[in-house]
């Protein structure tokens, strides 16, 4: 697989991670053991398995989104594979972290959070290192076959390039 279709399946996942995050009717109340968040807006479990809120879910919408225009060349798709490697990795470490697993009180990112996260930095950095997927193929370096040839200068053995004109010591 290269590197566009991993774009596409990341993007579609996160904005529908996200999207849902949004929706009332995917979101249960957290537990009473949930650490507290700041930013309480739709702060809940994403059909009981994962925290989110709104900011986790803007957060998810905008790599869905990056992910999609990376399919669609809008930007570089390995671009999009360490940026996302990079940003998963972070949030991944964040969520380990006692003191941090909030993001400071504004993000929830504990739980599966972390192996969402982790999982998805992983896949993207298969992408960033695998020297056959690094290349990329872009359709302006291609050479175009109906360019005009360029005439050949003069043969040094018959004087001429096209050997069918006389060279310049014979008669015609």
């Amino acid at each position: 697989m290269r590197a566009e279709p991993f774009a596409l399946f990341i993007g579609i996942a996160y904005a529908s991670l996200g999207l849902l995050g949004l929706l009332p009717a995917a979101v249960v109340p957290p537990p009473a053991d949930a650490p507290p968040v700041q930013l309480a807006v739709r702060y809940g479990y994403l059909f009981d398995a994962m925290p989110v809120n709104v900011l986790l879910s803007a957060v998810h919408i905008a790599l869905g989104t990056w992910g999609i225009a990376a399919w669609r060349r809008l930007t570089s798709p390995m671009t999009f594979a360490r940026g996302l490697a990079l940003i998963g990795i972070v949030l991944a470490v964040l969520g380990l972290v006692p003191a941090a697993n909030t993001l400071f009180g504004w993000m929830p990112l504990w739980g599966n959070d972390i192996w969402l996260h982790a999982g998805t930095a992983a896949v993207a950095a298969y992408f960033v290192f695998h020297p056959a997927l690094a290349v990329e193929h872009r359709a302006s370096l291609r050479s175009d076959r109906r360019q005009k040839s360029v005439p050949v200068a003069e043969e040094r053995r018959h004087g001429h390039a096209d050997r069918r004109l006389p060279s310049s010591g014979e008669e015609t």
